[in-house]
C-alpha cells in the first residue's frame, strides 16, 4: 500500500448526501476480485449515459476534475452494502482522499485499508472546500496527515482529527499484510521453536 503523507490535488466538488456504494460502483461491476480498471466503472451511473457514451454534466467527466484526487461530499458517504469494491474504484481512478462530515462504518475502515485517507470535517467547512473546489484546477488542496491539517488555497489550515494508530499505518504504507510482516522475525522464530520442539508436525 502506498504511504499517505502530504496530498496536493484538484479537488471534485460531489454535493450529494448519502451516496451509497453502488453508486460508487454499481453491483454489475463487482465480478473481478482485482483492485485495477475499475475506476472507468467509477459513478458509471452518473458519469454515463445510457448509450454509453460520458454524462457532461457530471463533475468527473469536466476537465479540471478528470485528474480529482480529492472528494468532497455531504453526509453519510458510502453507505450501503459493504463492498471493497469502492475504495478499490476510488484509488484506481485516482482518489486518495475524501472529505465529508461522515462516512458509513464500513466504508471508512475499508478506506483505511486501501490507502484512502477519509477526513472527517463538520458541513458547513465541506460546503466552503466545495466552493474552493468550484475553481477547479486553480484552487488546488493540500490533505498534510501528519500534521492532521487541510490548507484551502487561500492558506487557511482546517485541522481534523484521526485516530492514532490509523494515522500511522497511512503514513508508513502498512495494510493488514504489512502489519504481519513486521512480525517476521517473531513469527519466524516462533517457527523455528515449534519445528525444533515437535518435528514430526513439519515432515
Amino acid at each position: 500500500m502506498d504511504a499517505f503523507t502530504t496530498l496536493t490535488g484538484i479537488a471534485a466538488p460531489l454535493p450529494m448526501a448519502n451516496v451509497d456504494t453502488d453508486k460508487i460502483i454499481p453491483a454489475r461491476f463487482l465480478k473481478t476480485i482485482a483492485r485495477t480498471g475499475l475506476g472507468k466503472s467509477l459513478f458509471a451511473n452518473l458519469r454515463y449515459n445510457e448509450d454509453g457514451s460520458e454524462n457532461p454534466d457530471f463533475v468527473l467527466n469536466q476537465p479540471p476534475y478528470r485528474q480529482a484526487e480529492v472528494l468532497i461530499a455531504h453526509e453519510n458517504f458510502g453507505c450501503g452494502s459493504s463492498r471493497e469494491h469502492a475504495p478499490w474504484a476510488l484509488l484506481d481512478f485516482g482518489i486518495r482522499c475524501v472529505i465529508a462530515p461522515d462516512f458509513a462504518d464500513i466504508f471508512h475502515n475499508n478506506s483505511f485499508k486501501n490507502g484512502i485517507l477519509p477526513v472527517k470535517l463538520p458541513r458547513d467547512v465541506c460546503d466552503q472546500l466545495m466552493e474552493d473546489a468550484k475553481l477547479g484546477a486553480n484552487a488546488r488542496i493540500t490533505i498534510d496527515l501528519e500534521r492532521q491539517v487541510v490548507v484551502r488555497p487561500n492558506g487557511e489550515e482546517i485541522p481534523f482529527e484521526i485516530d492514532p494508530l490509523r494515522r500511522h499505518l497511512l503514513l508508513n504504507g502498512l495494510d493488514d499484510i504489512g502489519q504481519t510482516m513486521q512480525q517476521a522475525p517473531a513469527i519466524d522464530s516462533f517457527e523455528a521453536r515449534q519445528r525444533a520442539a515437535q518435528p514430526w508436525l513439519y515432515r
